[in-house]
């Protein structure tokens, strides 16, 4: 039986997916090799959301066809799913296999390892090439038509089986110029609640205490299950806080066991089903259904923090304080061009709401630079609401111009110097911020997951509030701990655990 080996790259969704095609593959019956160089079959899970993402595939291929001539490196995702021809061109490609078929990734890899196998049978397929190539098969076929969507938890490689990542969402529905992401994803769709439910119970029960949840648009989970699932939601209990009365939820209660949760204080009250589901419905639920200690939300358009989540967020001690708000500029003439659909003064009274409800929370944002047309003001702009919102740490991109997408045919593209040099600006801005917001924990006590590492004399942790911790002294991983923090060295803040 031959041995397989998944290489992810890009972003969480990405590295979601590759856990489930691991899942695939284990289910087979095959074992999971070291390194690619022991493997039979090599799966690359790519991601192509800028030209420099293209190029570390292109250069993965090389160097595992260097390193292991004999295996079959099958490609995947979303640079598979943009550029087939282009990557069943390089050598040593064996199959490419886009998003329309990674759900049945394994089975295909492994039917055809001997040779072509015409697509007629499997379900409904097709193959975008006319002729495929019988020793380069190419399965990809319309993203749109599809609604499968693959889940399953997903460890970050440094802190290994202690914080899974469960991806709940994928695709997206909005049209942003200057992203090629719908178009390698498909449309949005949801993990149905029950789903989420027993993928989270089972994490509960395999001994994590946190769980990240994760989506390519994670705000709009729900919206395409509303038909489906609506009708049964009279069978769904849902905890919500007493004081949240701006909520559709009728005030009808269940049973006098019912009126308190044990690790929330909260009043158990029956969802209406006038109201649709949402992300806050999933929340809720994941909070009053599954006895997970703590769940961490990862990226979240800034038009779903609404008045009531922000104030989930920050009274449930269950939910890690914790907030990713994409902004990509600070410019209103950008945004348009972006097609984004808020203005800076939306986003920046988001920003100031969650501030304001979390003052100690970690706020972070993604921020584009030298997007078509960006002038030296329009710049400005974005540098200037950078320095006056609380971010504690930033994610910032150089514009790269994607085939297909509006933006790639704009007039008047960024000199890429100029563009580098404003990532720079950025940059040692969020730095600044970062260390400010570190430094005004010295002196004072955090609450701390404990990571599975350990180096010399420390222990890698993460704070509730998303900042690395490095606890004196050997301690297990996977348990939360409260430490005193003593000062902050090497972009980390330096402490120990915190006497009773």
């Amino acid at each position: 039986m031959p041995r397989f080996y998944v290489e992810n790259f890009g972003c969480r969704a990405t590295q979601a997916d590759g856990a489930a095609i691991e899942r695939q593959f284990e289910q087979a019956g095959l074992d999971r090799a070291a390194v690619p160089s022991q493997a039979e079959i090599v799966v690359l899970n790519t991601c192509t959301v800028t030209a420099s993402a293209d190029r570390d595939a292109r250069a993965a291929i090389r160097r595992i066809q260097r390193e292991n001539p004999q295996c079959r490196i099958v490609v995947t995702g979303c640079y598979a799913q943009r550029a087939p021809e282009e990557i069943a061109a390089l050598p040593g490609v064996a199959q490419v296999i886009g998003n329309s078929h990674k759900h049945e990734l394994a089975n295909i890899a492994l039917v055809n390892s001997n040779g072509f196998v015409p697509l007629g049978i499997l379900s409904g397929t097709e193959s975008q090439s006319q002729e495929p190539n019988a020793e380069r098969p190419i399965f990809v076929s319309d993203i749109f038509a599809h609604t499968e969507l693959l889940a399953a938890p997903v460890f970050d490689a440094a802190n290994e089986r202690t914080r899974p990542n469960l991806k709940v969402q994928d695709g997206c529905d909005n049209r942003c110029s200057f992203c090629v992401i719908p178009y390698v994803r498909g449309q949005s769709r949801s993990l149905p609640l029950e789903r989420v439910l027993q993928e989270v119970e089972t994490l509960v029960a395999a001994g994590y205490r946190e769980v990240v949840i994760s989506g390519i648009n994670l705000g709009r989970w729900g919206r395409d299950l509303n038909d489906r699932e609506a009708a049964n939601c009279n069978d769904n209990h849902v905890a919500i806080p007493s004081a949240a009365t701006d909520l559709q939820f009728s005030s009808r209660q269940t049973t006098a066991d019912s009126l308190s949760h044990p690790l929330l204080g909260m009043t158990t009250i029956e969802a209406d089903c006038r109201g649709k589901l949402s992300f806050e419905y999933l929340v809720r639920a994941i909070l009053d259904r599954t006895s997970l200690e703590k769940l961490r939300i990862s990226s979240v358009e800034p038009m779903d923090w609404t008045d009531s989540f922000i104030q989930l967020v920050a009274e449930s001690p269950r939910i890690a304080k914790h907030a990713h708000v994409p902004m990509q500029s600070g410019s209103d003439r950008v945004l348009r061009a972006m097609h984004r659909k808020y203005r800076p003064w939306h986003y920046r009274e988001k920003i100031e709401k969650i501030h304001g409800a979390m003052p100690s929370a970690a706020i972070g944002a993604d921020v584009m630079v030298g997007f078509p047309g960006e002038t030296d003001s329009d710049f400005e702009q974005t540098r200037r609401m950078v320095e006056e919102l609380p971010f504690t740490y930033l994610h910032v991109f150089t514009y790269s111009a994607r085939p297909g997408t509006p933006a790639a045919s704009m007039n008047n593209q960024v000199p890429v110097q100029v563009a580098r040099e404003r990532n720079h600006v950025l940059r040692e801005l969020a730095g600044e911020k970062k260390l400010g917001f570190m430094q005004s924990f010295v002196g004072r006590q955090v609450q701390a997951i404990t990571l599975n590492v350990f180096d010399g004399d420390y222990t890698e942790a993460l704070t509730d509030n998303y900042l690395k911790l490095r606890l004196r002294g050997f301690h297990s991983p996977n348990q939360w701990m409260a430490a005193q923090v003593e000062q902050v060295v090497d972009g980390a803040l330096l402490g120990a655990i915190a006497q009773s």
